[in-house]
């Protein structure tokens, strides 16, 4: 299912993304950059930009990365004027994964509930802002995706890959429980044993595999990530924003209730989105035979 070990490619990506997470838990004792440098925003068309911008690191993210991303997926939610985000990465790699340096201490002894308090304030808050966040997610993910790095791609709601990226399930390969959400974003995509081929194995998975998997939603050349994903989300900028908000709702919580309470959910949703000038104006499209008009309101 996996690059086979063998192969030149494969052995090439292993050392690239090895070294890479390396360098994020190794990359020296001076402090990184601002968050606001090392996480690029700009908006365009409706659609906001976040950018992972440490290429020298393969973008590994430190704690003060993941609170300014979780502000910008919050301002995303709360502003009408963004209708779609894309996360995407300058450099060779998405994400390597996590560095530590600068994360909340509890001082020089760890004692019991630290671990999981810090697990609950980090990865999974962090992931949890992508999976929570109103407005749709694209993931354009340029290359390696390794550990808390894969999982922010896998949490967006659609993920574009260029054919050079590869998903690692690195906690293995240290001894470590995965965290950041992905015991319960992998069996939901791809299955209970495949998501623990990955995760008990940490094999590098190429961007072909992955889409035959359902990691991914497509795979595209390198040189077309940036303009597909651009396209993406411009349709999705002027589709009905708050319809797409309900729908992603329903759907992330659909795995986690019975029959009963999905219809229930979905029965409410209607109502509300009803209320919207969008519900109204694809109404009075198909009515008038002409193309809708969506503002986002």
């Amino acid at each position: 299912m996996t690059s086979s070990p063998g192969s030149p490619r494969a052995a090439e990506a292993e050392a690239e993304a090895e070294a890479a997470v390396q360098s994020a838990a190794a990359s020296g004792n001076d402090s990184p950059p601002s968050a606001d440098s090392l996480i690029l925003r700009a908006t365009d068309n409706g659609v906001l930009w976040i950018t992972l911008n440490r290429p020298a690191a393969m973008n590994a993210l430190t704690w003060d990365q993941r609170e300014r991303i979780i502000e910008l997926l919050a301002e995303a939610s709360a502003d009408p004027a963004v209708r779609a985000v894309v996360i995407s990465a300058t450099g060779k790699g998405f994400c390597a994964g996590a560095d530590l340096r600068g994360s909340p201490s509890a001082g020089d002894e760890r004692v019991a509930g630290d671990v999981a308090r810090m697990i609950r304030r980090g990865a999974q808050r962090f992931i949890g802002a992508v999976l929570d966040c109103e407005k749709p997610v694209i993931a354009a993910v340029n290359g390696t995706a390794a550990g808390i790095g894969a999982h922010l791609a896998l949490a967006c709601d659609l993920v574009l890959a260029a054919e050079s990226a590869r998903f690692i399930e690195v906690f293995v390969r240290r001894g470590l429980v995965p965290d950041g959400g992905g015991a319960y974003l992998l069996p939901r995509l791809i299955g209970p044993q495949r998501a623990k081929e990955l995760m008990f194995f940490g094999d590098a998975v190429p961007a072909a595999e992955a889409v035959r998997l359902g990691l991914v939603n497509r795979v595209v050349p390198d040189g077309k990530l940036g303009k597909t994903a651009r396209e993406w989300a411009e349709r999705l900028a002027g589709g009905p924003t708050r319809a797409l908000t309900l729908t992603k709702q329903l759907v992330n919580a659909s795995l986690d209730v019975d029959r009963a309470a999905a219809f229930a959910a979905e029965a409410t949703a209607q109502e509300i989105n009803m209320t919207t000038a969008d519900a109204q104006e694809g109404i009075a499209s198909f009515v008038e035979r002409r193309s809708p008009r969506y503002r986002g309101r």
